[in-house]
């Protein structure tokens, strides 16, 4: 307790020695008042802009984003029935030795050439060398549309609207 005062009283003493303190004291009443109204309006600035500006767009956003799953809930609740219908239908199912003979036929039905084909046990290892985008992109999706599943997909430019592919496909989507 006898270190608390000893402390309060070096820091007096420091304070009213310092330049500001004096400045301050020869200042007439009138601009101590304005000055002191003029450090209250800035530390309410500061407070403003640090705390509650920073927690009002917190709360917006926040009531955003439960306005957004809301309205995803909603549409999922609306959506349901459709999604069990769908999910009762049944699937379109290929064994693994059909995967190389549709592999191949859809990708000459898209104008696509299979530099390669590999498998394991991973699925159907299959390289494209400079084959269109768009034109792979259609085929994935008809791919997909006959059961076949794409595990590991590897794209790198080749030239301009031109990809080179490396493909692991499995059967059974």
């Amino acid at each position: 307790m006898q270190a608390l005062v000893q402390l309060r009283q070096q820091l007096s003493a420091r304070a009213t020695s310092s330049p500001l303190w004096q400045r301050w004291q020869q200042m007439a009443p009138r601009e101590r008042m304005a000055l002191g109204l003029l450090g209250a309006f800035l530390i309410g600035v500061v407070l403003y802009l640090s705390i509650w500006q920073p927690a009002a767009r917190e709360l917006k956003d926040a009531r955003n984003y439960y306005q957004q799953q809301r309205e995803l809930n909603a549409y999922l609740q609306s959506n349901a029935e459709a999604a069990r219908q769908v999910s009762a239908k049944p699937q379109v199912s290929l064994e693994a030795e059909q995967l190389q003979g549709l592999v191949t036929r859809t990708a000459q039905q898209h104008g696509l050439v299979v530099e390669r084909f590999d498998s394991d046990s991973e699925g159907l290892l299959v390289s494209l060398a400079e084959a269109p985008f768009a034109a792979m992109l259609r085929w994935f999706g008809e791919l997909q549309a006959q059961g076949v599943r794409l595990a590991e997909v590897s794209l790198d430019r080749a030239s301009t609207g031109k990809v080179n592919a490396r493909l692991t496909l499995k059967a059974g989507g």
